[in-house]
């Protein structure tokens, strides 16, 4: 049963890793790249650390599922092994679920920014650079994204 669980924890451990992306100002995607973006800039009114919160893609759910399927299945015999791998597989699946959620979950700043506009703005982020209040910086726009940074 040990190799069991740990074959699970390697399984879901993968199939996260898969789903992990960065939302930090310093990250661009393959599809930012070569893209114009507005910059604007202005002076970072306040910083406070948030919590941005994880993804619940259904990688987890359907890893969790499988694998507490099999186990489920290892218990008793005929009909009690059926019952055992359906069980197995609910509570694999919320497991797996709330894995997800966990491992993905990412510490976050919202920064509010007073651009030179006067517009106040404020933008949440995933850690990466640090910022404090009074510190110049720029807000870049586009494609539906917005980032602080220096």
């Amino acid at each position: 049963m040990n190799v069991l669980k740990l074959v699970a924890t390697v399984l879901i451990s993968l199939v996260l890793a898969g789903c992990a992306s960065s939302k930090s100002g310093d990250v661009y995607t393959r599809d930012q790249a070569r893209r114009e973006m507005l910059v604007r800039t202005g002076v970072v009114e306040s910083v406070r650390e948030v919590t941005m919160e994880g993804t619940n893609s259904g990688a987890g759910t359907f890893a969790g599922a499988a694998v507490g399927g099999v186990a489920g299945s290892t218990v008793g015999g005929g009909r009690g092994q059926i019952v055992g791998a359906i069980i197995g597989a609910l509570l694999g699946g919320m497991a797996g679920s709330a894995i997800e959620e966990n491992a993905t979950k990412k510490n976050a700043l919202e920064i509010t920014v007073n651009l030179d506009s006067g517009m106040l703005v404020a933008v949440v982020q995933e850690m990466g650079e640090i910022f404090y209040p009074g510190e110049r910086v720029r807000v870049l726009s586009g494609d539906g994204s917005t980032r602080v940074t220096h």
